[in-house]
């Protein structure tokens, strides 16, 4: 007998159709995925474009092209780990969105790179290890396996959610293939101990100053009868120091070296201080009338101050870590006889470009992977504390960027948490001004026993937690180990295939 013919009833139809539309739904969700790798890949691919223009049939050509390539790539991880030392802050504060904490961040960024980092590249691609002793022809393949070491760590460290330090991963790297290439001889070990006291320590300066700024904050502010005579007072003395700061340093970068003396900057830094305190002024008494005398009114003051903050850590930063990237592209092109700078270690623009875009690239597409640890998951932020760190962490870049100085931003910016959280917990406890203050709320209130109202969260548990204090301690610890061996690896395999 044959088989009877299968007949597809409506209940049948609607279950297969159903399984076509949950396959093209996974299908997208996969697809959405790979959007933000592919992008990245269009922007080497545009890095290594950018680089053939410039060099062209030029010896060495080839080389500088991958190397570019690599920098990219490298500039782009940099970006995705680094962002939360920019607006990480401000974001965990809610002052500002994740869209226009990444705009802002991005501009800033590339103005960094571009006009203020020329200093630090220098560090990174002729200090570490002594060029002069170094083969020119191992000097590009030294530098290639530092990129690639480098960048593969940050990537894999992003992928974990660990906010490593790009500025230890690059710098280890380097060390690692330059040993591996020449041996001990070649490394400038008194630098290597210079930038090492440096990331030692620089978060503990990036805490301490945090932890000065809060109580300043604190003290004069918030633990005062009227809150917002105080805030009308002193909030344009903050965006003061801030302006001025910022424009002694951007006098510092941009002007001929010697031009002008350090108590001219000074000065000149003293005077658009004042100038921003006049203009601030009366935009803050406009802001604040009619606000209720109470800590979520401060919260509205201080969201200007921390978006300018946020924005002036983006340029230091951008100054700052472009290094990592371009410095050892600078180097490779310097090694292969090809202008375009004015000097060794001076990196020529179309080098800067990348590195400055690269960055952007990277903290937009990857950028919001960590922004939450540091900004939300160490210690809980609002405007005002979140201002105390990124204004710490600006002030401490930007130094560091003076005296040419290659630090970790992720160490002083996670140092500025530590500090603002470690603070909180001795201030919470011991402030004899926060016991009086909350004895005199109690008595307007006529309560009997005033209680403290945070006292049940501090009894519960650590204002700071403990387990991400540990986590990234260990990160930090082993990033130039594993950066250094992994670069010494690179360039043997390198040098097997290649040389």
């Amino acid at each position: 007998m044959p088989p009877r013919p299968t007949v597809l009833t409506k209940r049948t139809l609607d279950k297969d159709l159903d399984k076509i539309t949950h396959a093209e739904e996974a299908a997208k969700h996969v697809l959405r995925r790979l959007v933000a790798p592919g992008l990245g890949l269009i922007f080497v691919g545009f890095a290594m474009l950018f680089a053939g223009v410039y060099v062209l049939d030029q010896p060495g050509a080839v080389l500088v092209v991958a190397a570019a390539a690599l920098a990219g790539y490298m500039a782009m991880n940099i970006g995705a780990n680094d962002v939360t030392n920019n607006v990480g802050a401000a974001v965990g504060a809610r002052a500002m969105t994740m869209g226009q904490a990444l705009v802002i961040a991005a501009i800033f960024e590339v103005l960094g790179a571009t006009v203020a980092g020329g200093e630090v590249v220098k560090t990174i691609s002729s200090n570490i290890v002594d060029t002069v002793e170094v083969p020119q022809a191992l000097l590009g393949w030294i530098m290639m396996a530092a990129l690639m070491a480098a960048a593969l760590w940050i990537n894999l460290a992003t992928w974990m959610n660990a906010p490593v330090s790009t500025t230890h991963a690059i710098v280890g790297a380097v060390i690692g293939a330059g040993i591996a290439a020449v041996g001990t001889e070649p490394v400038n070990w008194r630098v290597m101990l210079e930038i090492t006291s440096s990331w030692i320590t620089s978060p503990l300066i990036g805490g301490l100053i945090a932890a000065g700024l809060l109580y300043f904050v604190k003290t004069l502010i918030i633990y005062r009868d009227d809150k917002i005579a105080a805030a009308r007072r002193w909030v344009p003395v903050l965006v003061g120091v801030m302006a001025g700061g910022f424009m002694a340093y951007m006098v510092l970068q941009l002007s001929p070296t010697g031009k002008f003396p350090s108590f001219t900057i000074i000065l000149i830094g003293i005077g658009i201080g004042l100038v921003s305190w006049l203009i601030a002024r009366p935009l803050v008494l406009a802001q604040a009338r009619n606000l209720e005398n109470r800590n979520s009114s401060l919260r509205l003051l201080f969201r200007l101050p921390l978006i300018g903050s946020a924005a002036l850590l983006s340029f230091a930063h951008g100054a700052n870590d472009v290094s990592n990237a371009v410095g050892p592209l600078s180097a490779i092109v310097h090694s292969v006889g090809i202008g375009g700078g004015d000097g060794v270690g001076h990196p020529p623009l179309w080098v800067m470009l990348i590195g400055a875009f690269g960055i952007s690239v990277g903290l937009l597409l990857f950028g919001p992977r960590l922004i939450r640890l540091v900004g939300e998951e160490i210690t809980k932020l609002n405007p005002m504390r979140a201002y105390c760190v990124a204004l710490s962490t600006a002030f401490t870049v930007i130094v560091a960027s003076w005296l040419g100085l290659p630090v970790s931003t992720t160490h002083i910016a996670v140092g500025s948490v530590f500090g603002v959280g470690f603070f909180r917990e001795w201030y919470t406890r011991h402030s004899k001004r926060r016991i009086a203050y909350i004895r005199r709320r109690a008595e307007s209130f006529d309560i009997d026993e005033p209680e403290d109202p945070n006292i049940h969260e501090t009894r519960r548990r650590y204002l700071v937690r403990r387990s991400h204090f540990m986590t990234i301690i260990a990160a930090w610890i082993v990033t130039v180990p594993v950066s250094a061996a992994l670069a010494a690896v690179i360039y043997w395999v390198m040098f097997a295939l290649f040389v």
